[in-house]
Protein backbone atom coordinates (compact mmCIF):
# COMPACT_ATOMS: atom_id res chain seq x y z
CA UNK A 1 0.00 0.00 0.00
CA UNK A 2 3.08 2.30 0.90
CA UNK A 3 4.50 1.67 -2.17
CA UNK A 4 1.65 1.96 -4.47
CA UNK A 5 0.57 5.52 -2.71
CA UNK A 6 3.89 6.70 -2.90
CA UNK A 7 4.19 5.93 -6.77
CA UNK A 8 0.87 7.78 -7.46
CA UNK A 9 -1.64 4.38 -7.67
CA UNK A 10 -4.66 3.89 -6.03
CA UNK A 11 -5.78 1.59 -3.26
CA UNK A 12 -9.29 -0.33 -4.18
CA UNK A 13 -11.48 -1.73 -2.01
CA UNK A 14 -14.73 -3.84 -2.99
CA UNK A 15 -17.33 -6.58 -1.42
CA UNK A 16 -20.83 -7.19 -0.80
CA UNK A 17 -23.49 -6.37 1.88
CA UNK A 18 -21.13 -5.79 5.13
CA UNK A 19 -18.16 -6.05 3.34
CA UNK A 20 -19.36 -3.47 0.61
CA UNK A 21 -19.54 -0.70 3.63
CA UNK A 22 -16.15 -1.47 5.20
CA UNK A 23 -14.82 -1.21 1.63
CA UNK A 24 -16.74 2.28 1.71
CA UNK A 25 -15.87 2.82 5.51
CA UNK A 26 -11.70 1.94 4.32
CA UNK A 27 -11.37 4.03 1.09
CA UNK A 28 -13.45 7.34 2.91
CA UNK A 29 -10.62 6.72 5.65
CA UNK A 30 -8.18 7.00 2.80
CA UNK A 31 -8.91 9.86 1.34
CA UNK A 32 -10.56 11.85 3.84
CA UNK A 33 -8.19 11.06 7.31
CA UNK A 34 -7.78 8.23 9.94
CA UNK A 35 -5.71 10.04 12.61
CA UNK A 36 -5.72 13.95 11.63
CA UNK A 37 -5.61 16.17 8.17
CA UNK A 38 -3.08 15.23 6.03
CA UNK A 39 -3.01 14.79 2.32
CA UNK A 40 -5.54 12.64 0.84
CA UNK A 41 -4.11 8.79 -0.11
CA UNK A 42 -6.47 7.78 -3.37
CA UNK A 43 -8.58 5.09 -2.60
CA UNK A 44 -11.70 4.08 -4.06
CA UNK A 45 -14.43 1.61 -2.90
CA UNK A 46 -16.18 0.25 -5.72
CA UNK A 47 -19.37 -0.35 -4.41
CA UNK A 48 -20.79 3.10 -4.37
CA UNK A 49 -21.84 3.89 -7.97
CA UNK A 50 -25.34 2.58 -8.17
CA UNK A 51 -25.46 3.07 -12.08
CA UNK A 52 -22.69 1.64 -12.39
CA UNK A 53 -23.97 -1.55 -10.45
CA UNK A 54 -27.30 -1.91 -11.87
CA UNK A 55 -25.85 -1.14 -14.99
CA UNK A 56 -22.99 -4.12 -14.88
CA UNK A 57 -25.78 -6.52 -12.75
CA UNK A 58 -28.13 -5.86 -15.96
CA UNK A 59 -25.87 -6.12 -19.06
CA UNK A 60 -23.22 -8.11 -17.89
CA UNK A 61 -24.25 -10.18 -14.87
CA UNK A 62 -23.33 -9.66 -11.53
CA UNK A 63 -20.04 -12.04 -11.04
CA UNK A 64 -19.13 -9.80 -13.28
CA UNK A 65 -19.26 -6.31 -10.91
CA UNK A 66 -16.33 -5.76 -9.96
CA UNK A 67 -14.26 -7.06 -12.46
CA UNK A 68 -15.84 -4.77 -15.47
CA UNK A 69 -15.32 -1.69 -13.03
CA UNK A 70 -11.20 -2.92 -12.16
CA UNK A 71 -10.74 -2.67 -15.69
CA UNK A 72 -12.17 0.27 -15.84
CA UNK A 73 -10.45 2.46 -13.73
CA UNK A 74 -7.09 0.19 -12.37
CA UNK A 75 -3.25 0.45 -13.46
CA UNK A 76 -0.83 -1.98 -13.00
CA UNK A 77 0.72 -1.47 -9.50
CA UNK A 78 -2.68 -0.26 -7.89
CA UNK A 79 -3.63 -2.22 -4.89
CA UNK A 80 -7.10 -4.65 -5.28
CA UNK A 81 -8.57 -5.67 -1.70
CA UNK A 82 -11.47 -7.94 -1.94
CA UNK A 83 -13.26 -8.57 1.15
CA UNK A 84 -15.89 -11.53 1.76
CA UNK A 85 -16.47 -13.05 4.97
CA UNK A 86 -16.72 -16.61 3.45
CA UNK A 87 -13.84 -15.97 0.20
CA UNK A 88 -16.10 -17.52 -2.20
CA UNK A 89 -18.21 -14.41 -3.64
CA UNK A 90 -17.85 -14.84 -7.14
CA UNK A 91 -18.19 -11.25 -8.14
CA UNK A 92 -15.22 -10.71 -5.55
CA UNK A 93 -13.11 -13.48 -6.85
CA UNK A 94 -13.68 -12.32 -10.73
CA UNK A 95 -12.69 -9.16 -9.68
CA UNK A 96 -9.57 -10.33 -8.21
CA UNK A 97 -8.96 -12.28 -11.42
CA UNK A 98 -9.07 -8.69 -13.18
CA UNK A 99 -6.96 -7.13 -10.97
CA UNK A 100 -4.04 -9.76 -11.51
CA UNK A 101 -4.71 -9.93 -15.14
CA UNK A 102 -3.97 -6.00 -14.68
CA UNK A 103 -0.57 -6.34 -13.03
CA UNK A 104 -2.16 -4.78 -9.74
CA UNK A 105 -1.75 -6.71 -6.23
CA UNK A 106 -4.51 -8.57 -5.18
CA UNK A 107 -5.03 -8.45 -1.91
CA UNK A 108 -7.88 -10.08 0.46
CA UNK A 109 -10.02 -9.30 4.38
CA UNK A 110 -11.44 -13.25 4.27
CA UNK A 111 -12.98 -15.29 6.47
CA UNK A 112 -13.38 -18.88 7.18
CA UNK A 113 -10.30 -21.09 5.71
CA UNK A 114 -10.02 -18.34 3.34
CA UNK A 115 -12.14 -20.18 -0.20
CA UNK A 116 -11.04 -19.67 -3.71
CA UNK A 117 -10.14 -16.27 -2.97
CA UNK A 118 -7.09 -17.05 -1.00
CA UNK A 119 -5.06 -18.68 -3.97
CA UNK A 120 -5.61 -15.32 -5.83
CA UNK A 121 -4.61 -13.20 -2.70
CA UNK A 122 -0.51 -12.46 -3.81
CA UNK A 123 -1.69 -11.26 0.37
CA UNK A 124 -4.60 -12.28 2.23
CA UNK A 125 -5.74 -11.61 5.70
CA UNK A 126 -7.75 -14.41 6.81
CA UNK A 127 -9.95 -14.50 10.07
CA UNK A 128 -10.71 -18.15 10.93
CA UNK A 129 -13.90 -18.18 12.04
CA UNK A 130 -17.44 -19.25 10.17
CA UNK A 131 -19.10 -16.62 12.25
CA UNK A 132 -19.84 -13.78 10.37
CA UNK A 133 -19.88 -10.88 12.58
CA UNK A 134 -17.20 -11.99 14.39
CA UNK A 135 -15.41 -12.07 10.70
CA UNK A 136 -16.64 -8.87 10.38
CA UNK A 137 -15.40 -7.38 13.29
CA UNK A 138 -11.88 -8.26 12.68
CA UNK A 139 -12.16 -7.21 8.88
CA UNK A 140 -12.51 -3.70 10.08
CA UNK A 141 -10.63 -3.75 12.70
CA UNK A 142 -7.81 -5.11 10.48
CA UNK A 143 -9.34 -2.46 7.97
CA UNK A 144 -8.27 0.36 10.75
CA UNK A 145 -4.83 -1.27 11.35
CA UNK A 146 -4.03 -1.15 8.18
CA UNK A 147 -4.95 2.84 7.47
CA UNK A 148 -2.87 3.76 10.74
CA UNK A 149 0.06 1.77 9.59
CA UNK A 150 0.07 3.48 5.95
CA UNK A 151 -0.58 6.82 7.54
CA UNK A 152 2.44 6.03 9.57
CA UNK A 153 4.36 4.44 7.17
CA UNK A 154 4.22 7.31 4.93
CA UNK A 155 4.87 9.84 7.36
CA UNK A 156 1.67 11.23 7.56
CA UNK A 157 1.02 11.30 11.58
Amino acid sequence: MRNASRAGGTIVFFGNGGSAADAQHLAAELTVRYVRDRRPIAALALTTDTSALTAIGNDLGFDRLFARQVEAVCRKGDICIGISTSGRSENVVQGLIAARALGCIAAGLLGGDGGRMAELCDLALIVPSTVTARIQEMHILLGQMLCGALEQTLGLV
